[in-house]
């Protein structure tokens, strides 16, 4: 079975469902920048403009995950998981609205788990 680099949770699940059914379709992109610091954000599909320097690193309830290839370097060893809290971020991020902000838990890979990783 194969590992997946990005996972999310119920609780965001259910707020990405809100979101698309008012945008329609819907993709995440893991800020590196520097207002935001590392904070997941969700757009529209195609909002946001990737290219060669974005890694698509898989899908979170029906909708790419990318990442730039740069700040993937620094986290490759580590599973994403999409979560949501209370709190305004202070992003361009879909969710801000809604009073809630997307947001990154983490955990280093295990020896095995690196092992059924797909390659990227």
């Amino acid at each position: 079975m194969e590992t997946e680099r990005v996972k999310v949770t119920e609780e965001a699940k259910k707020i990405i469902d809100q979101l698309r059914d008012k945008y329609g379709p819907l993709m995440f992109h893991q800020s590196g920048g520097c207002c935001d610091g590392s904070q997941p954000m969700c757009f529209e599909a195609g909002e946001f403009k990737v290219g060669d320097s974005d890694v698509l690193l898989g899908t979170v309830h029906d909708c790419p995950f990318y990442m730039s290839r740069d700040q993937f370097e620094y986290w490759k060893h580590t599973q994403l998981t999409l979560d949501v809290i209370p709190g305004r971020g202070s992003s361009f991020s879909l969710e801000i609205p809604l009073g809630v902000r997307f947001l990154i838990r983490s955990k280093l890979f295990t020896e095995e788990e690196m092992k059924q990783l797909p390659v990227l």
